[in-house]
């Protein structure tokens, strides 16, 4: 038993040594974000890679997602005749969760991978190094205008999800169950209420925070040339992706069980 305990011993200060990291680089960036100078043109540049360019993937990802809930939902609602509260079961279910969580989940792995991999690869290749040569802080110049673009971007990408899915979910109720489009529409947004949408949003920002401070941090912490560059990259990837679902169970509960 005592390796066993040794090893326990080793895994519970790895753990805590990597909460402790990424807490100390948030607060850090925090601290950043509102000292000067503001790089006004690194965070239009990172807003693009991380929004604009995103539009098309979560545009694919939302209408499908809106499709296949409308599709499943009307297999079990058509057995007690109540088709039309498809409009608010699609509407609810994109505002609440499937926009914001899936919106986060494909950022993550798009955006996420290709922050580390690109911060990774300064670390292996001394960059950051020079930086700091140069009296010029990395955290300040790298982590706060990504962690400010994705914050910024992610809630417009969930909510422009939330529209895209609730129209996947429009075509099917209109010509497949033959629901009227007026009818739809108007089932749709009388199920909605501010606390969903807001609840959404406040996810988007919580997921983007997330995702930006870990792909950063494991970006910084990258060793070992290109193998570690990658081996870096899906850690971060999949540890974002464990946080953001393991969050969004969080805000759920605290939201739909407490408030």
């Amino acid at each position: 038993m005592p390796g066993y305990s040794s090893v326990l011993k080793t895994k519970a200060t790895t753990f805590v040594t990597y909460v402790g990291g990424i807490t100390l680089l948030l607060l850090r960036t925090v601290a950043g974000m509102f000292s000067p100078p503001f790089k006004r043109k690194q965070l239009v540049e990172q807003m693009s890679k991380t929004g604009v360019d995103s539009f098309a993937i979560v545009f694919l990802t939302a209408f499908f997602a809106g499709i296949v809930l409308a599709f499943q939902t009307a297999y079990t609602m058509r057995k007690m005749s109540a088709e039309i509260y498809i409009a608010s079961l699609v509407g609810l279910s994109m505002t609440r969760e499937l926009g914001p969580v899936f919106t986060a989940l494909v950022v993550a792995a798009r955006v996420g991978a290709s922050i580390t991999a690109e911060v990774g690869t300064m670390q292996v290749t001394e960059q950051i190094d020079a930086l700091e040569t140069l009296a010029i802080n990395p955290i300040k110049y790298l982590v706060v205008p990504r962690f400010l673009a994705l914050c910024l971007m992610l809630p417009i990408l969930t909510i422009y999800a939330d529209f895209v899915g609730i129209l996947g979910g429009f075509i099917v109720g209109v010509s497949k169950l033959h629901i009227s489009p007026h009818l739809y529409i108007r089932k749709t947004f009388d199920a909605l209420v501010y606390k969903d949408i807001f609840s959404g949003l406040l996810k988007a920002v919580i997921f983007a925070a997330i995702i930006s401070i870990v792909a950063c941090y494991e970006g910084m912490r990258t060793r070992g040339g290109a193998e570690g560059v990658g081996r870096s990259t899906t850690l971060s990837v999949v540890i974002s992706c464990i946080l953001v679902i393991a969050s969004d169970c969080l805000f759920t509960a605290l939201f739909y069980f407490m408030f």
